[in-house]
């Protein structure tokens, strides 16, 4: 038998080479990142920790710019055409440990309902329970509401908790502005705007834009647990400097006026746009400018684009004014005593030219008729039988006389004429006779008015000027003068005769219609044929340019309608009465610019009240017409009221209009809203009693 063997087990003696290899060097790797962190962290303290604290703070802590007020647009009279409202984002520190939580909970169903009745956005209810998730969360930055007026502020300022204070109550109002424009659409084109983050610069908002908007401030933030940034006291805190303002030439009765008399013409005429605009003869002052265009989408005249600033057109007849200027001057006219019209039609190099209607059946015409009645080939023969050999003659005294250069005026966007010359790609042996009634020529209708007002001015040609001051703390900071472009535009006796020839028009040429029987206007009818993609089309701009009162000029005028659609296009009926309703309202309006003989008249009439009224009978007494329907169509029920002592109606009046009549009667006008009267806080009728005052509600 075997004899058995056990064999025993081997005792370990520990880990191999292999796994004690191994942890060796985990183990190096792990001492090694252990000493790379605590070798970081030791830079760190030594050399980065400053930065790093700093960054930090930076973090939590930033300056942001604050925005200065900016500066006031006013009116010539003083009144606002542009201001900026303060307007508050309202904020709430619920978390404030100033704020007890008895204090908050005694307070929170008082102050959720004075949100809830002032904002009607939330319930009571839902502003409760907004507060109360709010301060449990730990929220020091709540919203609430923004674009709260500042009267809206002050009464929150009364609620429960918030009444204990800026700092104890946690109200945080976070102040913005809003530009606001009292008088609505009245030359808002020619005010303007400014919103340097997309670069654009409109009028006068936009070219005064340094001078208005002042110098930014700095607040510096704290950034809260939930990202938003609030506002923390500090001495390196700076407060803006708010912007200066600027006082316009403006007149806001009269740019009502202006505007008004457009608007009902162009809505007349179904036109697609048109300009007016009233400038001080002397001065070169702008008192009104009118833009109104269709918008495509709403079907509403609007100020959309300065049409009188910034677009170039053909004139027409308007611009026979500076081609007979040029033959008076040269003296063409003295060698001419009449001119042949024929049928009323003359080719020139094949190309045919017509009048628009028979003037004269003998086919013959003096110059002076030829203007008046606007004879497109008795103007035309004129110029073109004396220049035709050397247009330059023509051209260079044209532009010896009209002003061809950028106006360079307070509003960007203004363009330079362009008048056609012999050097030019564009001459043709048709351009001379075309461009003597305002054909291959391009200019602004500002330009044009520049011209005729340098007529009406004694031959001065002035600069058109819109901002007379700039001012800061109601202190004047830089006046703006008067300047002259140009001393004497042509001779006195050119100018004696364009001036004749200018009152021709009205009061035996082509408007007549606009005669006047207490003071004359003279001026220039312009029926011209709009070209487009380089062809003329049956589509028309109707003109007229011109002053008055003609034996003393105080006010320039002119008005353009483009595209008129209501049957007629021609200027007579179409521009002219335009100028007829402005002119006529003015001057019933201003008795400085009357004879004597009419203002004893006017003296007769106040004398029976207690201060200047403009009643009907002084109208009708004057000749002048206010029946289209102007600021002055609800004028002439003025006698019963001053002598009823009773209040009158002043309801679809402009503002101007309506504070006019009741400060005149004693009244004190309180106005709210935008656009004109739609009601009036005493009823029509009612007792009169000076010194009362009126709440005028304005709706667009």
């Amino acid at each position: 038998m075997k004899k058995s063997r056990n064999k025993k087990p081997k005792q370990s003696n520990g880990p191999g080479r292999d796994v004690m290899f191994r942890v060796y060097v985990v183990f190096f790797f792990i001492a090694l990142f252990a000493f790379t962190v605590i070798g970081k962290v030791a830079y760190i303290q030594l050399f980065e920790g400053d930065d790093l604290k700093a960054r930090a703070i930076e973090q939590q802590y930033r300056f942001f710019d604050t925005d200065a007020v900016r500066g006031n647009i006013y009116a010539a009279d003083g009144s606002l055409l542009a201001t900026s409202i303060p307007i508050f984002e309202i904020r709430m520190d619920v978390a404030s440990p100033l704020i007890s939580d008895k204090l908050f909970n005694d307070s929170v169903t008082w102050l959720a309902r004075g949100l809830a009745k002032k904002f009607g956005d939330k319930t009571q209810w839902e502003y409760k329970v907004m507060l109360q998730k709010a301060r449990a969360k730990g929220n020091r930055y709540l919203f609430i509401q923004k674009n709260v007026t500042f009267d809206d502020l002050r009464e929150i300022k009364r609620y429960p908790i918030f009444n204990r204070g800026k700092n104890k109550g946690g109200l945080i109002a976070k102040r913005k502005t809003r530009r606001e424009y009292p008088y609505d659409l009245l030359a808002r084109r020619t005010i303007g705007y400014a919103k340097p983050h997309e670069k654009l610069f409109v009028g006068l908002e936009g070219n005064y834009n340094d001078v208005l908007q002042g110098f930014t401030g700095s607040q510096l933030y704290r950034r809260m647990t939930n990202g938003a940034w609030k506002p923390v006291s500090s001495e390196n805190n700076t407060e803006p400097k708010n912007g200066r303002d600027i006082i316009t030439t403006i007149d806001p009765y009269l740019q009502d006026v202006t505007e008004s008399a457009l608007m009902r013409h162009i809505e007349k005429h179904q036109a697609e746009k048109g300009t007016a605009i009233l400038m001080e003869v002397k001065t070169g002052e702008i008192k009104a400018i009118a833009n109104l265009q269709k918008d495509k989408k709403s079907g509403q005249y609007k100020e959309i684009y300065n049409i009188a600033v910034g677009e170039l057109f053909e004139p027409g007849s308007t611009f026979k004014l500076p081609s007979m200027m040029v033959a008076l001057e040269n003296g063409w006219i003295a060698k001419t005593d009449s001119v042949k019209i024929g049928d009323g039609w003359t080719v020139y190099h094949n190309r045919t030219m017509k009048d628009s209607h028979l003037i004269d059946p003998d086919g013959w015409l003096t110059p002076y008729e030829a203007f008046v009645y606007s004879s497109n080939v008795g103007v035309s023969r004129i110029i073109y039988d004396n220049s035709q050999l050397d247009p330059w003659e023509f051209v260079n005294t044209l532009r010896n006389m009209f002003y061809v250069e950028n106006l360079n005026i307070d509003i960007r966007g203004g363009r330079t004429p362009n008048i056609n010359a012999p050097d030019s790609p564009t001459w043709s042996k048709v351009s001379l006779p075309w461009m003597s009634i305002g054909y291959e020529v391009m200019v602004t209708p500002l330009h044009l008015l520049t011209f005729y007002n340098a007529v009406a001015n004694n031959g001065t040609m002035v600069k058109p000027l819109f901002v007379k001051e700039i001012r800061e703390a109601g202190n004047t900071i830089q006046e703006f003068e008067t300047k002259v472009l140009s001393k004497s535009i042509c001779s006195d006796k050119t100018l004696e005769e364009a001036q004749r020839y200018l009152e021709g028009v009205v009061q035996q040429g082509t408007a007549t219609n606009i005669k006047n029987a207490v003071f004359k206007i003279a001026g220039k009818t312009g029926t011209a044929q709009i070209a487009e993609n380089g062809k003329y089309i049956k589509k028309y701009n109707a003109s007229f340019a011109g002053y008055f009162p003609a034996d003393n000029p105080k006010y320039s005028c002119i008005v353009l309608i483009h595209k008129p659609n209501g049957g007629s296009f021609y200027a007579t009926t179409v521009a002219a009465p335009v100028f007829k309703e402005i002119a006529n309202t003015v001057y019933a309006m201003q008795l400085d610019i009357h004879p004597e003989e009419d203002n004893e008249i006017v003296n007769e009439l106040f004398a029976e009240t207690e201060g200047p009224q403009p009643r009907g009978d002084l109208y009708e007494k004057l000749g002048v017409d206010v029946s289209g329907g102007g600021p002055g169509d609800q004028l002439d029920t003025f006698d019963e009221f001053v002598n009823n002592k009773t209040i009158p109606d002043v309801t679809g009046l402009g503002v101007s209009d309506a504070i006019f009549i009741l400060e005149n009667l004693g009244l004190k006008a309180k106005i709210t809203g935008k656009g004109r009267v739609k009601s009036q806080s005493r009823k029509a009728g009612s007792l009169l009693r000076r010194g009362d005052e009126i709440t005028l509600t304005l709706k667009i």
